[in-house]
């Protein structure tokens, strides 16, 4: 529904009058505060109207109107942005907006209508479908890559995990399932991955060709092209690397401003703190980015050195307070009590069944691990001892 201008033409002589093409004068007087009462009086802009126009940055909804001599003061929320905007029009302007009827027309389009319908039930549907992500993912997922997200990371309230399994296991899958997931229940709009710079577009890749998930990269070049700007937080899904992020002062401080519902930390071992007072700059990146997230996702083949010491800092990533003494630690790994974690070796990792047989296959070869005796003489001998 358009507004238009209420004018007030009135002819008479003098010096102010206007002569027409007919050669009657006349002097036309606009009358702006009277239109502004009238309109706000028909409920042309009533409260909780919705306007468009040209001049306005997006549509608003009124919240408030204050007559101002001949321009109109609108004080309303943002549709998109949920910003306050107070734009002072006047009658011009006022003539060119947009406003909502008084009451729904419901002469729409029933196909968008039906979309809209349909999407709001994929919105809800992981709770009826316990594997929905599998639905809209280009993967086929092996039996451990679904066990560990939906019988160890989906049941946690709060996801801080350490997932150690063997290289060639499909952790990246099981990153980007869990992904899915917690993005269809609403958990997650914003992702941060954290991973070895030659990983980084690796896992770019596999996240858009698998997952349908755009990811960007950021690094030295995308700081300096935002200079006074934080693409850390203009950006919902991001990529970067440990290396560079954890020595590079101006992209730790920038990252460190930010918030993500979501952080994933590939090769998660880099993040090594020899003793409380000998903790490396990675070490300290994960500690801050464990401080920044709810929901916190380490992954790495080889989390333990054959120190315990030293695991039970690298698990305090994930929460300092859990497992804060080497006793504690222990006791949770020797009574398999330890939710936090999860660690399956290539030998334990098997196919579906058959189904015509019912048989399981080995995803891999066994290991034979021997210890071979061999004698050294000679220059070799003398080599070694000197």
């Amino acid at each position: 529904m358009g507004l238009s201008i209420v004018l007030r033409k009135v002819c008479w002589s003098g010096p102010d009058c206007i002569p027409t093409t007919a050669g009657v004068p006349f002097r036309v007087i606009h009358i702006a505060h009277f239109f502004i009462q009238e309109a706000v009086a028909t409920n042309t802009i009533r409260l909780g109207s919705i306007i468009r126009g040209p001049t306005l940055p997006e549509a608003i909804e009124v919240l408030a109107t204050v007559p101002m001599g001949e321009s109109l003061k609108v004080i309303g929320r943002g549709l998109s942005t949920g910003l306050t905007h107070d734009p002072v029009l006047n009658p011009e302007q006022l003539s060119r907006l947009t406003v909502s009827a008084d009451q729904l027309p419901f002469d729409g389009d029933s196909r968008l209508f039906r979309l809209g319908v349909e999407a709001y039930r994929l919105g809800l549907a992981y709770d009826y479908d316990p594997y929905f992500s599998l639905s809209i993912a280009r993967v086929d997922p092996l039996p451990h890559q679904l066990e560990a997200v939906y019988d160890y990371f989906l049941r946690l309230p709060r996801i801080r995990f350490l997932l150690a399994d063997d290289p060639g296991s499909g952790k990246t899958i099981m990153a980007g399932l869990l992904l899915k997931e917690l993005k269809a229940r609403g958990l997650v709009a914003r992702t941060l991955i954290v991973a070895p710079a030659n990983l980084t577009f690796q896992w770019q890749r596999e996240l858009s060709d698998k997952f349908r998930e755009k990811f960007d990269l950021i690094r030295g070049s995308v700081l300096r092209a935002n200079y006074g700007q934080n693409p850390w937080q203009e950006r919902d899904q991001v990529i970067t690397s440990v290396s560079w992020v954890s020595v590079v002062e101006d992209a730790r401080e920038s990252l460190l401003r930010s918030h993500w519902d979501l952080i994933i930390v590939d090769e998660a071992h880099k993040m090594s703190a020899y003793a409380d007072d000998r903790k490396t700059l990675a070490y300290r990146l994960g500690e801050s980015l464990s401080q920044m997230t709810d929901h916190y996702l380490l992954m790495t083949a080889t989390p333990h050195k054959g120190d315990p010491e030293h695991f039970r800092r690298f698990l305090a990533l994930l929460d300092p307070d859990v497992y804060g003494s080497i006793q504690s630690l222990k006791q949770a790994m020797r009574e398999h009590e330890a939710p936090f974690y999860l660690r399956r070796t290539k030998e334990a990792l098997v196919s579906f069944p058959d189904p015509d047989t019912g048989t399981i296959h080995k995803l891999f070869t066994n290991r034979e691990v021997r210890t071979a005796a061999f004698n050294m003489d000679g220059e070799e001998l003398d080599f070694t001892m000197h």
